[in-house]
C-alpha cells in the first residue's frame, strides 16, 4: 500500500514565508532574494514529504495565492514581474477575496471576461527537477472555473471546454499530474456533471496520468466520476461520510487507484490507527488498488507539535501537519502487520469537564434565544440615548499593532514586563487612540484592541476549556497568519474578559464606545474544536460566556456592543441540504449571546463571504446594526439586502483595508451612492471593510480622515436637499 500526502503548510518553522514576502514589500530584500528564500522553503517541504510518504505534489508553493497563480498560468492575467502580481493581491487593482470553501483560508477571486484561455505559464514545469517523486500540482479546471467570477456571464460549458484545451497544453508533457478538484463535492446539477465529463474527455488520449483529489465532503456523482480518464481518485473518508456508502453501492473501478483520505486535514485530534486500519480493510473489499492519504490539504493545520508547551494530556491527543504524515506511516505499517507504534498512539483521555456549564446548556429553553422587545421599539430607545448624526461613522474594532506593541507583548509573555507595566502600556495606547478619534471626529469609538493578539486567541486565553499554542501558526490569506486555539473541554468564563480595557476607554470620552466581542460561531470556526459533544453545545457554552460579558458591560453603562461573526457563512456545510441544521444552531447561538437590555445597541460584523446565499439566515440574527465588507465588490452586496427588504441598520465597508493604498474620497463616494439607491439614508453607517490591525497608523489616519470627510459631505448634501424640500 502506498502513502500520498499533499497540502503541507508553506509557512515554515519560523514563518519564513511571511517574513520573506513582507521583507520584499518593505524593500528590505530584492526580488531574487525573495525567490531564493521561497525556493529553499519549498525544498525543505519536499524533504519532509520524502521522510514519511511515498508520493507528493510539486508546485504547491506560491508567492501569495494559488488561484491567482492558476489564472496567470491560463493567461487571465499578465503577472510578468512581481509588481504586477502583488498589485492584484493588495494594490490598486486588488482582486476580491473570499473564503476557500467552508474554511478560514481565503483566496483571490479571478475575474473571467472571456473564454480565451491559453497555456501562458507552466509553473510546475519550472520545478520538475526538484524531486523525482514529486507530481506536478494543479488546481483542477472545474474548481478553478467554479471559484472564479464570471462577469460577462459566459456560457459555463464554453468556458470549461476552453479551459480543458489550455490544461491539455499545460499537462501534456508530464508523466503524471495532481489535480485538486474540491469543487466536485459541491451540489452539482446533471448539466454541470455533463460539462465536466465532456471537458475531461479531452484528456483521454494523453499519456499523462491524472490523480484527482476531492475533499471537504463526499462526491454525489461517483459513477460519473469513474468514467473520467483518471489514474487515481482521492476521496475524503473523514469529512465525506457518504463516500464509503457510495462505494459500497457502486464499487470501485479495477483500473483506477483509490486514494483514501483517512487522516483529518482540518482538525487536530489524533487518528485512531486501529479504526483506520479497519476502514482501509473494508475499502479493500471494493477497491483493488488503494493508497492512503490525508483527507484534505494539510495547510489547515500548524506545522508540528514539536516544542509546544501544551498540557501533557492534551499533547497526547493532538496531531499537527508533520504528525499527520507520521500517522500515514503508522497506518501503512499497521496494515502490513506492525502494530507496535500504533497501539499507544491515541489514548482515550477525557479532561476539562465542567458540570455547571453543561447543566446551563441542558436547561436552556426556547425563550432564552428570543429578545422580548422587537427591533422597532429598541431603535427608538437607542436613538434617544445615542443621539448619533445621519451617516454615523465608526471603525470595525482593531487598530494597527506596530513593532512596539508586539515587543511589549512578547516581553510580558516572557516575564520581562510585569502585569502592571504591560497594563499601563496598553492604557497609554488606548489613551492616544481616543485622542486620535476625537481629533478625526468619528461618531462611535473603539478602544483599538491593543491588548489582543488575535480576535479569537485573546478570548481563548481568558476562557476555561480552551488552550492556545506557542507556534501553532497557520495562514489565513497571503501572509496573514493566526494561531487557532484548541477547544478541548467545557467552556466557561472565570472572570470578565474585556471589561477593564473597555471601561478605561469609555472613561476617556463622552462619545459612545463599542464593547468588542468575538461571536461563538467565529470562535468555533477559527479554533480546533472537540468532537465528543455536539457542536451546538460548544456554541451555546461560548454564548453564555459572552452573554455574561454583555451584562457586565451594561452595569458599566457601555451602550454599544459589537459581536463579530465573520465566519458565519464560512462554517456552513458545503451542501445546502445540510444548511438548516447548521444555521439553526448558528443563529440561536448569536441570539443567545446577544441577549441584552433594549437600550443596548447590538452590532455584528461579517466579511469576505458570499452573503447573498445566506441572507435569509442573516436576517434571523437579532442584531440592530450589521457592518459588512463591500469595497472590493464596489458595494454590490447591497442588492442582496434589497432582495429581503432589510429593515435594520447597515454599514457597508467603503475602504479595502487589505490594501496599503489610502482610500480616495471619490471611490468611497461611489460605493455609498450605489448603496443609497437601495437603502434608506437613516439606516446607513459608514465604516471600513474590516479591522485596521494590519495597516500602518499613518495610512489609517489618512484613510479615516477621508472617510469622515465623505460622511460630512453626504450630511451637508442631505441638509441642503431637505431644506429645499421644506
Amino acid at each position: 500500500m502506498q502513502t500520498y500526502a499533499y497540502g503541507f503548510p508553506r509557512l515554515g518553522e519560523n514563518r519564513e514565508f511571511k517574513r520573506a514576502i513582507e521583507s520584499f514589500w518593505s524593500k528590505q530584500i530584492s526580488e531574487q532574494e525573495l525567490k531564493d528564500r521561497i525556493k529553499k522553503l519549498e525544498e525543505d517541504i519536499l524533504i519532509t514529504y520524502e521522510q514519511y510518504v511515498d508520493k507528493f505534489p510539486v508546485g504547491e508553493m506560491t508567492l501569495y495565492d494559488n488561484m491567482l497563480d492558476t489564472a496567470a498560468m491560463l493567461g487571465v492575467y499578465d503577472c510578468g514581474g512581481l509588481d504586477k502580481y502583488y498589485d492584484l493581491c493588495r494594490g490598486k487593482n486588488a482582486l476580491e477575496m473570499t473564503k476557500w470553501f467552508n474554511t478560514n483560508y481565503h483566496y483571490l477571486v479571478p475575474v473571467l471576461n472571456s473564454a480565451n484561455f491559453r497555456a501562458a505559464w507552466n509553473k510546475p514545469a519550472e520545478k520538475k527537477d526538484l524531486f523525482k517523486k514529486g507530481i506536478p500540482y494543479f488546481i483542477g479546471p472545474w474548481t478553478f472555473l467554479k471559484l472564479c467570477k464570471n462577469t460577462k456571464k459566459e456560457n459555463t460549458r464554453n468556458l470549461l471546454l476552453s479551459l480543458a484545451d489550455a490544461y491539455f497544453q499545460l499537462i501534456k508533457d508530464f508523466e503524471e499530474v495532481h489535480f485538486d478538484e474540491p469543487a466536485f463535492v459541491m451540489e452539482l446539477s446533471q448539466e454541470e456533471i455533463s460539462f465536466i465529463k465532456e471537458a475531461y474527455k479531452k484528456f483521454e488520449n494523453l499519456n499523462t496520468k491524472i490523480y484527482l483529489f476531492t475533499y471537504y465532503d463526499s462526491v454525489d456523482f461517483l459513477k460519473d466520476l469513474y468514467e473520467l480518464p483518471l489514474k487515481g481518485i482521492g476521496l475524503d473518508f473523514v469529512n465525506g461520510k457518504e463516500n464509503l456508502e457510495n462505494i459500497k453501492k457502486c464499487g470501485f473501478p479495477e483500473d483506477k487507484l483509490l486514494i483514501a483520505g483517512v487522516v483529518n486535514g482540518r482538525n487536530i485530534w489524533r487518528t485512531n490507527i486501529q479504526n483506520t486500519v479497519a476502514l482501509t480493510k473494508q475499502l479493500s473489499l471494493y477497491a483493488k488498488n488503494i493508497a492512503i492519504s490525508n483527507a484534505g490539504p494539510l495547510y489547515h493545520l500548524p506545522l508540528s507539535t514539536e516544542g509546544e508547551n501544551l498540557n501533557e494530556k492534551l499533547l497526547k491527543k493532538v496531531s499537527f501537519a508533520k504528525e499527520r504524515l507520521q500517522e500515514l506511516k503508522l497506518i501503512d505499517e499497521a496494515c502490513k502487520g506492525d502494530l507496535t507504534a500504533a497501539e499507544n498512539w491515541n489514548e482515550n483521555i477525557d479532561f476539562g469537564v465542567n458540570e455547571t456549564i453543561k447543566k446551563k446548556v441542558a436547561d436552556l429553553k426556547d425563550e432564552d434565544f428570543v429578545k422580548l422587545i422587537p427591533y422597532e421599539q429598541r431603535l427608538e430607545k437607542q436613538k434617544e440615548i445615542l443621539g448619533l448624526p445621519l451617516f454615523p461613522t465608526t471603525t470595525i474594532g482593531s487598530f494597527p499593532q506596530d513593532k512596539e506593541i508586539r515587543k511589549k507583548r512578547a516581553d510580558f509573555r516572557k516575564g520581562r514586563l510585569s502585569q502592571e507595566e504591560y497594563g499601563k502600556f496598553v492604557e497609554f495606547k488606548i489613551d492616544n487612540l481616543i485622542k486620535l478619534q476625537e481629533d478625526l471626529g468619528l461618531d462611535v469609538f473603539v478602544h483599538g484592541e491593543f491588548e489582543r493578539t488575535d480576535m479569537v486567541e485573546f478570548f481563548a486565553q481568558k476562557l476555561d476549556g480552551i488552550a492556545s499554542t506557542e507556534n501553532g501558526w497557520i495562514i489565513s490569506y497571503g501572509t496573514r497568519v493566526y494561531r487557532p486555539p484548541i477547544i478541548y473541554g467545557d467552556v466557561s468564563r472565570p472572570q470578565p474578559i474585556t471589561l477593564a480595557e473597555i471601561n478605561f476607554a469609555q472613561s476617556l470620552t463622552k462619545k459612545p464606545l463599542k464593547g468588542m466581542l468575538t461571536g461563538p460561531v467565529t470562535i468555533i470556526a477559527w479554533s480546533f474544536v472537540r468532537d465528543n459533544i455536539p457542536l451546538s453545545d460548544v456554541a451555546y457554552q461560548i454564548s453564555l460566556c459572552l452573554r455574561s460579558e454583555i451584562e457586565d458591560y451594561e452595569k458599566s453603562s457601555i451602550k454599544i456592543v459589537q459581536i463579530d461573526e465573520p465566519a458565519f457563512r464560512e462554517r456552513a456545510p458545503l451542501k445546502k441540504r445540510d444548511w438548516d441544521k447548521y444555521f439553526n444552531w448558528a443563529v440561536k447561538s448569536f441570539n443567545l449571546a446577544s441577549q441584552s437590555k433594549p437600550e443596548t445597541q447590538i452590532h455584528t460584523h461579517m466579511c469576505y463571504s458570499e452573503f447573498g446565499e445566506i441572507i435569509e439566515h442573516i436576517i434571523k440574527m437579532d442584531f440592530d446594526v450589521i457592518t459588512i465588507e463591500a469595497a472590493r465588490s464596489k458595494g454590490g452586496i447591497v442588492e442582496d439586502f434589497q432582495r429581503v427588504d432589510f429593515k435594520k441598520q447597515i454599514g457597508l465597508g467603503v475602504w479595502d483595508i487589505h490594501s496599503p493604498l489610502v482610500p480616495e474620497c471619490g471611490d468611497m463616494k461611489k460605493i455609498i451612492q450605489r448603496a443609497l439607491e437601495i437603502l434608506p439614508k437613516e439606516n446607513f453607517w459608514i465604516n471600513p471593510d474590516c479591522g485596521l490591525k494590519t495597516r500602518q497608523m499613518e495610512e489609517v489616519a489618512k484613510g479615516l480622515k477621508n472617510m469622515i470627510e465623505v460622511a460630512k459631505k453626504f450630511r451637508e448634501t442631505d441638509a441642503v436637499f431637505s431644506g429645499q424640500k421644506n
